[in-house]
C-alpha cells in the first residue's frame, strides 16, 4: 500500500508507473480484464525492446497473448503482422478473435482455399501459405514487421515440420519473430538456434499452469488421487498414492480357486466372496458410468480421449443406449436451434447420408464425438456447443489435443497405449502432457482434472512417471525437397542455398550431438586398450585366434541364411504353378488353413498403385480362406513348397468385395476340402559338414597355439567384449561422419538428380524448374514430370480429378488384397502412366542415393481415391459416392479439399494454351461443391 511507503519509495513507484504508461504495453494491458502473468509481461517487454522471443509455456497458460501483443505493436507502428497457425481450424478461430478486437478492415485470412481481405495489415494464415509467399517473393511481404508462429513445436512433425524451419530461415532479417511453443525440455537449445539464424532472441520458459491440474485414477466407483502430497503442503514432495499401490498388489495376488481339493467348500465360497469384493473395487467402469460419475462429482464438461474413431462413435452410442441425459429441456431446445441454423444449407438427402438425426440426438443429450472422420461442419458445431456448455461430454481422438481452443474441466484417458502407425505403443510423456493440458478452463475453473481409467495390469508408479514428466524435447524433422531446391536455387544460387540449409535446426542439433558422440569414441578407445590387455595370451596372438572363431561363426550363419533362401526359392517355384481354383493349405501364419486360389498373382511389375507385385517378391496369390477372408499371400507364408490338394470352380458371379459372395464360396470350400490333409515336405538344409571353408577354419582353429591355453575361454570372453566395443566404436565414427553436413549432402544429391532431368543448369533454374517451383507436396516432382510428358493432356475435368487424387491421397491402412476400382478409358491409361513415371523416378532416386526411408523422395502414388474423386467430380450424389468409397464423410471431405488444392497448383503450373489448366479449373469447381463446400473451416 502506498500509504505505508516512505516519500522516497512513493516517488520511485510513481516514476515506474509513469515509465510504464509511456510504453506500448500499458494500453495493451488495459484490453484485458485480468492482469498479465510475469512471463507474459517479460516476453512483451522483450518484443517492445526489438528482440525476437521464444515463449514455451503449458497448454492453456495464455501464451497467445504475446502473439496478440505483436499484432498490437505492428498496428501501432504502421507495419504488418502475419499470424501463422499449423491448421486451418486454428487460423479460422484466431481470425474471428482478431476481427472482434480490431475490426474486419484490419484483419485478413489466407488458408490456401480461403482468402478474406488479403491486403489487410494483420493476416492470419497457415504456415504453408507464408512459406509459399516467401518463395514467390510476394508483394504482400512489403512492410512486414512481425511474424507470429503459433504452435511452433509442430516443427517436430515428420510430415510438415520442415515448413516451419523454411519460414524461420528465409524470413527477411528486418522481421521480428514471435515463436509460441508448448513446454519443451530443450527450449534453450531451440532458442540458441533462433539466436543464430534470426539474431537477438529472448527465451522465456514458464512451467506454471494458471489453473492447477490434479491427476486421478478412476477404479470401480471411486476416483483416487494419483499423488499423495507430503511435507504438509501442495508444493511439497509428491509420492504415489499408497491406496493405488495396494490396488495393484491386490489385483496381482488374486487367489486361484479349485486347485486344492482338500480345502472345504465353505472356505472356497468365502474366498470367492472376498474376490468379488476386491473386483468390485477395481473394475473398469463403462463409458456411460464414467460420464455419470464425473457428473456426480461436478467434473463436467469432460473430453474423453479414445485413440480410435470407431471407439468415439461407439462411446456415444453406448451413452445413448444407457439413457444418459446431461441436458435439461431448455438446453435441448438451444442445441436444436443452433444445430438447425448451422446445417440449414445442407440438403435433407445429404443429412440422411451423414447420419444427422443420430448425431443430433446425442447433441441434444449433451454428448458428442469429435474426430477427423466427421464432416467439418459437424465438428464445428460440436466445438461451438461444447464451448457454450451445451455439450458436456465429448469423446475425441488425440487430434483434438492439437487442434482448436476447446478446454474442459476434466480430461479422461481410457488407455495409455495407442497405435502409432506401426504398432501399439505406450503414449509418451509429451503426448500425455498435450492431452491432459486441455483440462482446466482459465477464468472458469479453479482447477483442472486428468482422470485415467484403471486397466488390468496398471502400474501406478509408471503412470506417476508419465504424469510427472511435464516436458518433451523438440526434434527437427527438416528434409530438403525438390520444390525447396529449385526455389532456393532460383533465389540464392546453389552455394548460398547450401549454406542456408546448413543453418537448419536439424543440422544445428546434429552438429551438437557430434560433440557428445566424439567424447564417447574417446572413452571407447580407452576401454579397447583395457580389453586388449586383458585378452593377451602367453601362447600366441589371441586376437588372431579370436578372428578365426568369428569367421567360423559368420560362415555357419551364412550357410543357415542360404538354406532359408533355398526354402523361399522352392516355395516361390511352387507358387508359380498355382492356378485359379486350386485348393491349397497355408501351413503357418495368420491365415493358416485351407484356402482357395482366386488369382495366382504372377509378378508383372507394379500395377494399380500396389508395390505387392514386384517381380523380385515372386508370386503373390490372392486367396479366399475358409474363414471368408480375401488376402494376398507371399512366399514367406509358405516355409515349405505348396501343392494343390484339389480344385474347385469359382462362380463367374463371385465378387471379392461382397461379404455374401465370400461367405458362400468359403462354405463350399469347407464342404469340398475340409477332410483333405496336406502332404508333408522335408525342409532342405545346408550341410555345414560338407563345406570346405568351414572345414579349413576348424582345422586352423585346432592348430592355433592359443587353442590349447587353459584360460582360453576367459581370453575369449575378453576378446568378444573387445570385438563388440570395437564394432560399436566404428558405428559411432560412421555416425559422426554421417551427421556432418547431412542436410547439405542430401541437397547436393537432389540438385544432381534435378540437373539430370534438366530442371537445373548450375545456378540457373530452367523453365521446367520454375514450373516445379509452383508445385508443392510429397509428389511435386511426379506432378511436374506428368505435366512435362503431357500425361494429362486431353483429359476431362473428372478424369483429371481422378489422376490428381493419386498425388495427395494415402490410405490409412495398407491393403493390397483387392486392387482399387479405377475409371475406364483415358483416366485409367493416365493413371497407369503416372505409376510408370514414378517407377522411373524411384530408380533414379535410388541411383542418386535419395532415400524415401529418410523422408526424402517420392512415395508411390496411391490410386485408392481415384474412383471416388472421378464420381464426385462427375456430379454423382453423396450417397452414391460414399456408398462405394468406404470411408467416413470427414475423410472424404478432407481428401477432396486437398484435391482442390493440388488442382489449383496444376492449373497455375500447366501451360496456359493447353487443355490441362482449363480442365483443372473445371475440376476444382466439380469437386468443391455440396458437402465439400459446406464447412467454413478451410
Amino acid at each position: 500500500m502506498t500509504e505505508d511507503m516512505s516519500p522516497a519509495e512513493r516517488y520511485a513507484a510513481a516514476k515506474v508507473r509513469a515509465a510504464e504508461q509511456a510504453t506500448a504495453l500499458a494500453p495493451f494491458r488495459e484490453l484485458y480484464d485480468f492482469d498479465l502473468d510475469p512471463y507474459q509481461v517479460e516476453a512483451c517487454q522483450a518484443l517492445e525492446a526489438g528482440k525476437g522471443v521464444l515463449v514455451a509455456a503449458p497448454t492453456g497458460s495464455g501464451k497467445t497473448i504475446v502473439g496478440e501483443f505483436a499484432v498490437h505493436l505492428a498496428l501501432a507502428q504502421g507495419r504488418k503482422c502475419f499470424y501463422t497457425t499449423p491448421i486451418k481450424a486454428l487460423s479460422n478461430q484466431k481470425f474471428q478473435d482478431l476481427v472482434k478486437r480490431y475490426g474486419p478492415d484490419k484483419v485478413g485470412l489466407l488458408t490456401g482455399d480461403n482468402s478474406v481481405n488479403g491486403e489487410a495489415p494483420v493476416i492470419v494464415m497457415t504456415t504453408e501459405v507464408l512459406r509459399n509467399m516467401l518463395y514467390a517473393g510476394s508483394q504482400s511481404l512489403t512492410g512486414l514487421g512481425y511474424v507470429v508462429m503459433d504452435e511452433v513445436h509442430y516443427l517436430s512433425d515428420r510430415f510438415r515440420g520442415a515448413v516451419w524451419e523454411e519460414v524461420i530461415i528465409h524470413l527477411p532479417a528486418s522481421v521480428t519473430l514471435v515463436s509460441l511453443s508448448a513446454t519443451v525440455s530443450n527450449a534453450e537449445e531451440f532458442g540458441d538456434w533462433l539466436d543464430t539464424v534470426r539474431g537477438d532472441t529472448e527465451v522465456i520458459v514458464s512451467e506454471h499452469r494458471p489453473v492447477p491440474l490434479w491427476q486421478h485414477v478412476l477404479a470401480g466407483r471411486r476416483i483416487y488421487d494419483l499423488f499423495e502430497e507430503r511435507d504438509g503442503a501442495t508444493g511439497g514432495r509428491r509420492e504415489v498414492n499408497p491406496d493405488l499401490e495396494r490396488l495393484a498388489r491386490m489385483e496381482n495376488s488374486r487367489p486361484t480357486f479349485g486347485r486344492d481339493k482338500r480345502r472345504g467348500r465353505n472356505l472356497r465360497e468365502a474366498d470367492r466372496e472376498r474376490e468379488r469384493r476386491q473386483r468390485a473395487r477395481i473394475w473398469t467402469p463403462s463409458r456411460p458410468e464414467v460420464i455419470d460419475r464425473l457428473d456426480n462429482e461436478g467434473l463436467l464438461p469432460a473430453i474423453t480421449f479414445i485413440f480410435s474413431r470407431a471407439g468415439c462413435e461407439a462411446a456415444v452410442q453406448q451413452c445413448l443406449h444407457s439413457g444418459l441425459r446431461l441436458n435439461d429441456t431448455e438446453a435441448r431446445e438451444k442445441v436444436r436451434r443452433i444445430v438447425e441454423a448451422r446445417t440449414a444449407g445442407i440438403p435433407d438427402d445429404d443429412l440422411h447420408v451423414l447420419g444427422y438425426f443420430e448425431w443430433l440426438e446425442g447433441l441434444e443429450r449433451g454428448i458428442a464425438a469429435h474426430h477427423a472422420g466427421m464432416l467439418p461442419t459437424f465438428k464445428e458445431v460440436v466445438e461451438e456447443l461444447f464451448v457454450k456448455g451445451l455439450v458436456k461430454a465429448v469423446f475425441a481422438t488425440e487430434t483434438l489435443a492439437l487442434g482448436i481452443n476447446m478446454p474442459a474441466r476434466s480430461v479422461v484417458l481410457e488407455k495409455l497405449v495407442k497405435w502409432n502407425g506401426e504398432q501399439h505403443a505406450d503414449i509418451t510423456p509429451g503426448e500425455y502432457t498435450q492431452l491432459t493440458g486441455r483440462a482446466g478452463r482459465r477464468g472458469i475453473d479453479i482447477e483442472g482434472h486428468a482422470v485415467v481409467l484403471w486397466q488390468r495390469g496398471m502400474n501406478p508408479g509408471a503412470l506417476a512417471g508419465l504424469a510427472g514428466t511435464r516436458t518433451y524435447p523438440l526434434r527437427s524433422s527438416f528434409k530438403p525437397s525438390y520444390n525447396m531446391a529449385v526455389n532456393l536455387v532460383a533465389q540464392f544460387g546453389r552455394h548460398r542455398s547450401r549454406e542456408l540449409l546448413e543453418m537448419s535446426f536439424a543440422q544445428f542439433q546434429a552438429d551438437r550431438s557430434v560433440v557428445g558422440i566424439t567424447r564417447q569414441v574417446q572413452r571407447n578407445e580407452e576401454g579397447l586398450d583395457g580389453y586388449r590387455e586383458a585378452m593377451v595370451c602367453h601362447l600366441g596372438d589371441f586376437e588372431e585366434y579370436s578372428r578365426l572363431r568369428r569367421e567360423l561363426k559368420d560362415r555357419e550363419t551364412e550357410l543357415a541364411k542360404q538354406g532359408a533362401v533355398q526354402r523361399r526359392s522352392a516355395a516361390a517355384a511352387a507358387l508359380e504353378k498355382l492356378r485359379p481354383g486350386d485348393v491349397i493349405h497355408v501351413p503357418t501364419g495368420k491365415y493358416a488353413g485351407l484356402a482357395l486360389v482366386l488369382d495366382p498373382g504372377m509378378p508383372s511389375g507394379r500395377t494399380n498403385g500396389h508395390r505387392g507385385m514386384d517381380a523380385q517378391d515372386g508370386p503373390r496369390p490372392l486367396v479366399l480362406t475358409a474363414e471368408r477372408q480375401v488376402k494376398r499371400l507371399a512366399s514367406m507364408d509358405f516355409p515349405v513348397p505348396v501343392t494343390a490338394l484339389d480344385r474347385m470352380r469359382i462362380p463367374r458371379s463371385f465378387n471379392a468385395r461382397s461379404p455374401q459372395s465370400r461367405r458362400d464360396l468359403a462354405s463350399a470350400l469347407r464342404t469340398k476340402a475340409g477332410h483333405l490333409v496336406p502332404s508333408r515336405h522335408r525342409k532342405p538344409r545346408a550341410e555345414a559338414a560338407d563345406d570346405r571353408e568351414i572345414a579349413r577354419l576348424r582345422k586352423d582353429i585346432r592348430a592355433h597355439p592359443c587353442h590349447g591355453c587353459d584360460e582360453r575361454e576367459d581370453h575369449a570372453r575378453w576378446a568378444e567384449r573387445y570385438h563388440r566395443l570395437r564394432r560399436d566404436t566404428h558405428q559411432l565414427e560412421r555416425r559422426i561422419e554421417g551427421r556432418t553436413n547431412t542436410i547439405a549432402r542430401t541437397f547436393d544429391r537432389i540438385c544432381a538428380l534435378l540437373t539430370e532431368l534438366d530442371y537445373l543448369e548450375g545456378d540457373t533454374v530452367t523453365d521446367e524448374g520454375r514450373r516445379l517451383g509452383r508445385l508443392y507436396g510429397e509428389l511435386d516432382l511426379l506432378a511436374s514430370e506428368c505435366l512435362r510428358d503431357g500425361v494429362w493432356e486431353g483429359l476431362g475435368p473428372a478424369e483429371l480429378a481422378a489422376c490428381a487424387s493419386a498425388l495427395v491421397y494415402e490410405a490409412r491402412q495398407a491393403d493390397d488384397a483387392v486392387a482399387p476400382k479405377l475409371p475406364a478409358g483415358k483416366a485409367r491409361d493416365a493413371l497407369a502412366e503416372m505409376v510408370h513415371i514414378w517407377g522411373r523416378l524411384d530408380a533414379l532416386e535410388e541411383e542418386h542415393k535419395i532415400s524415401q526411408a529418410e523422408g526424402v523422395g517420392q512415395r508411390e502414388p496411391d490410386l485408392g481415391f481415384a474412383w471416388a474423386a472421378y464420381r464426385w467430380a462427375s456430379g454423382f450424389g453423396l450417397d452414391e459416392v460414399l456408398g462405394e468409397a468406404d470411408m467416413p464423410a470427414g475423410d472424404f471431405v478432407r481428401w477432396c479439399k486437398q484435391l482442390v488444392d493440388v488442382l489449383g497448383q496444376i492449373a497455375a503450373a500447366a501451360p496456359a494454351e493447353g487443355t490441362v489448366a482449363r480442365s483443372a479449373r473445371k475440376a476444382m469447381d466439380g469437386v468443391l461443391r455440396g458437402v465439400v463446400a459446406y464447412s467454413s473451416v478451410g
